[in-house]
């Protein structure tokens, strides 16, 4: 395949990783260096954080379903228990409608930002706090058309979502400030005019809803089975409109993929990288509402690891890649720049080296600890432990302008 949609695949991620990975090895890259001797010792932390948090080591797969599950109580399963579906398409239109909104909301926080879940009394921020004010503002109804049916997102309630409604869902305010606020409107609002410009990937069996993309991608199966890497270019398709400021080759929306100087080919989409973090994330989160559904997705070893702020900090923390210019983590760098693009490359590439590493201190094999699961462990977790030891705000190794729809 050629072109700008090549660069819409699963495989284009891993591909140009490799690539940009060669580069550094040889000395080529002139933002980064490697140091694959430290990839031993990374894997030792990251081990001794899978075992603290999955003594069994019954790691589950990476996805925005574990930021729902707090000790004991998994408050998704909380929220469906009082739902009355007709039947398992439903419930997983519910499940597709919640996490693609969750997931789209979930850039970086900021340090501060915290959200107060008074059902469960927790005090949380990042991830696990922006998790939380997504799943309360969508089960109280805020992003449904229907009074008689919250747990639902329209294409026309995203559409007219303000500032001041993510505001009050999320806390946030001046005392409380959200990174990004701005952006994550625009994101869901975006995301609604898509959804009802395309009804044949949103609307097949009912109005524009996230939910949609399940009967569009169960309608891809094959004997019941649905390919993972078919789930990122359906992602791909769907929601490469909904991004500003990014790429566009021939007329093609790239999502999170960009241009770096480094690489060079006889063909305009050579000197790009493919990232697709959100995107890739996402597709690692339907998983469980699809199987649940009764659909079998196979190959989600084709997709990669996700170039994001707490892996790539892990590998600069533990020196597995190091900046060129010690002035570097002194500086605020945009998303597009090369610095930070190299950087998220290579933190993929170096995911599918460490995965297995940490697999075998574990005494588990590649099919019993998979990348998603290295993820999940994992290395996430383990990039921001040692972000908390390496600066006192447990913030990334260097600062990014964020619009709240990348980091």
């Amino acid at each position: 395949m050629t072109g700008a949609r090549s660069l819409l695949r699963a495989a284009a991620v891993r591909e140009t990783a490799q690539r940009m990975l060669s580069l550094a090895v040889h000395g080529d890259l002139a933002e980064w260096t490697v140091d694959r001797s430290r990839l031993a010792a990374t894997a030792d932390f990251v081990a001794g954080v899978v075992r603290e948090r999955y003594p069994r080591l019954n790691v589950p797969m990476h996805s925005r379903w574990r930021h729902f599950e707090f000790g004991d109580r998994n408050l998704w399963d909380a929220v469906a228990a009082g739902a009355r579906w007709k039947n398992a398409a439903a419930e997983a239109r519910a499940a597709f409608d919640l996490v693609i909104t969750s997931v789209l909301l979930d850039a970086g926080a900021g340090a501060s930002w915290r959200f107060n879940d008074r059902d469960t009394g927790r005090v949380a921020g990042r991830s696990e706090g922006l998790a939380l004010a997504s799943l309360r503002w969508f089960q109280q109804g805020g992003l449904s058309d229907d009074p008689a049916e919250p747990c639902r997102a329209d294409a026309a309630t995203l559409r007219r979502v303000d500032t001041q409604a993510l505001q009050r869902a999320f806390q946030a305010d001046a005392v409380n400030p959200l990174i990004g606020l701005v952006g994550r409107v625009g994101l869901l609002n975006r995301l609604g005019a898509v959804m009802e410009s395309r009804p044949d990937l949103f609307a097949m069996e009912e109005s524009p809803r996230p939910g949609g993309l399940f009967d569009a991608l169960a309608a891809r199966t094959v004997q019941g089975r649905l390919p993972a890497a078919v789930i990122l270019e359906t992602l791909l398709e769907a929601l490469g409109p909904i991004w500003t400021g990014r790429p566009n080759l021939g007329g093609i929306a790239l999502g999170d993929c960009w241009p770096h100087p480094a690489l060079r080919g006889d063909r305009p989409e050579s000197g790009y990288v493919a990232l697709h973090k959100l995107s890739q994330w996402l597709s690692y989160s339907l998983i469980e509402p699809l199987e649940r559904a009764g659909i079998r997705v196979s190959g989600v070893q084709d997709l990669t690891g996700l170039a994001e702020y707490r892996n790539g900090g892990l590998f600069v923390d533990m020196g597995v890649i190091t900046a060129r210019d010690p002035a570097a983590a002194r500086r605020t760098y945009a998303v597009a720049d090369p610095f930070v693009v190299g950087w998220r490359a290579l933190t993929v590439a170096l995911l599918d080296e460490l995965a297995p590493l940490i697999g075998s201190r574990l005494g588990l094999s590649p099919n019993r600890f998979p990348l998603g699961c290295a993820l999940e462990g994992g290395t996430w977790a383990a990039g921001r432990a040692m972000a908390r030891r390496m600066r006192t705000d447990g913030a990334p190794p260097f600062r990014i302008l964020s619009d709240g729809t990348v980091f």
